[in-house]
């Protein structure tokens, strides 16, 4: 039986039962081109970060985008958070022209980008200032509860861990309720104990919430362990190679035969690694 299912067409797809407040993102024909003005000044040159991407992204989905440096993913990130908009093609939330960053989208980036002078609670609720006192506190309350930082409310960000750190930085990007959170590279920084930690976190968050995650991450094994789907982009120009559907059950094993047949099938398409020669019986995928 197999357990990765490769899309020919666009469609990231999840059970989107109970997603009512998720959205839905449609990407056609992305493209962006970089003006290179290194060293101070226009070459001349020009750099093609993406080409042509389209991708289906379903409400309440959480899609994993792997691929090497410098292949677009960030811009692609951008563009759908608005932060990235001199493009060619269109990024729409269930219908609608992203032409702007908005609070229907939170974004949480590698750095935390704290704050330094705000405690964890205010950090949690910049963005907030149009609502109501109780209603702010409410959601500041309700966000760091969900993160597990409940007992830190008062601390100031010099003195969390690098995990609690960008626990405060989700829970700030879930306080405003995002329909769609943005996640770029958000666990890269962290030792290897915390990431593994802050991996199964992260699902959990997504079980709670049920709001559309999309992750960029160089992290393979990262990917598959969170992704109803994993996109692969070639270098740069960035485009979509292919998209796999995780037919894993959650939460998944990363130890088991399974699990490590699907991430050798993703290191060979990323050229990491060399595909094993065919044998009679092998298991397929």
């Amino acid at each position: 039986m197999s357990h990765l299912e490769t899309t020919a067409g666009t469609a990231a797809t999840a059970d989107t039962s109970g997603t009512g407040n998720a959205a839905a993102i449609t990407i056609r024909g992305l493209s962006k081109t970089f003006r290179d003005t290194r060293a101070g000044g226009t070459t001349g040159g020009e750099v093609r970060a993406l080409d042509a991407v389209s991708l289906d992204i379903a409400a309440g989905a959480f899609v994993a985008i792997v691929g090497a440096s410098g292949c677009g993913k960030t811009t692609l990130l951008r563009a759908i958070a608005g932060l990235e908009t001199a493009h060619e093609g269109t990024v729409a939330l269930d219908g609608e022209p992203v032409r702007a960053p908005g609070p229907d989208r939170g974004v949480v980036f590698q750095d935390h980008r704290l704050l330094p002078w705000l405690s964890v609670a205010d950090n949690t609720a910049l963005g907030l200032s149009a609502l109501p006192a109780a209603e702010r506190d409410e959601r500041v309350r309700r966000a760091l509860a969900l993160v597990g930082l409940t007992d830190f409310a008062g601390a100031w960000p010099a003195q969390l861990s690098g995990g609690m750190a960008q626990r405060a930085a989700i829970a700030r990007a879930l306080a405003a309720r995002p329909r769609a959170l943005l996640l770029d590279e958000p666990l890269g920084a962290l030792d290897a104990i915390t990431r593994l930690r802050m991996q199964t976190e992260l699902e959990r968050i997504w079980r709670v919430e049920k709001i559309t995650m999309v992750m960029v991450t160089h992290d393979v094994e990262e990917a598959l362990l969170l992704g109803d789907t994993v996109v692969v982009m070639t270098p740069r120009p960035g485009r979509i190679k292919r998209e796999h559907r995780i037919q894993l059950a959650r939460p998944r094993d990363r130890e088991s035969p399974v699990f490590q047949d699907l991430r050798r099938t993703l290191l060979v398409e990323l050229e990491l690694e060399t595909p094993p020669p065919a044998v009679a019986g092998d298991y397929a995928i």
